[in-house]
């Protein structure tokens, strides 16, 4: 009996995760990660913040699309970005990035997220551009 209860419970379990994991759509990566990802020049950067948040500073070679711009986030996002590279996004703190992440890997986009936003990144000594 406690034996097969074990099981069920296991099984249960794992399957709320890879629900979860489908779901989502997009995978989160630490600051480490994602500097590895973005280093493949097939990837596309994406900055999801304000202008005015991306001329403070961004990572070098990045798009800025303002997710907060919902009437027009996602066409401008399909008509500039190519869905058949990756895309590696991120905002300040990676609230908005979920978002982003969400709204693209629902548009068919293969979505790479930073966990920690510009802040980490920054923080962590990553090259940042003006």
């Amino acid at each position: 009996m406690y034996k097969t209860w074990f099981t069920s419970i296991c099984l249960l379990i794992i399957s709320l995760f890879s629900c979860q994991q489908k779901e989502k759509g997009f995978k989160t990566l630490s600051v480490d990660e994602f500097a590895d990802v973005i280093n493949d020049p097939d990837v596309q950067r994406l900055d999801v913040r304000t202008v005015a948040e991306y001329s403070e500073g961004h990572i070098p070679g990045s798009l800025n699309i303002n997710v907060l711009d919902e009437e027009h986030f996602a066409s401008i996002s399909e008509s500039a970005l190519d869905k058949n590279r990756p895309v590696a996004l991120y905002c300040r703190s990676g609230k908005r990035s979920k978002k982003a992440a969400r709204i693209l890997s629902g548009k068919g986009f293969r979505i790479y997220e930073l966990s920690t936003g510009f802040n980490g990144w920054k923080e962590a000594g990553q090259p940042v551009e003006k």
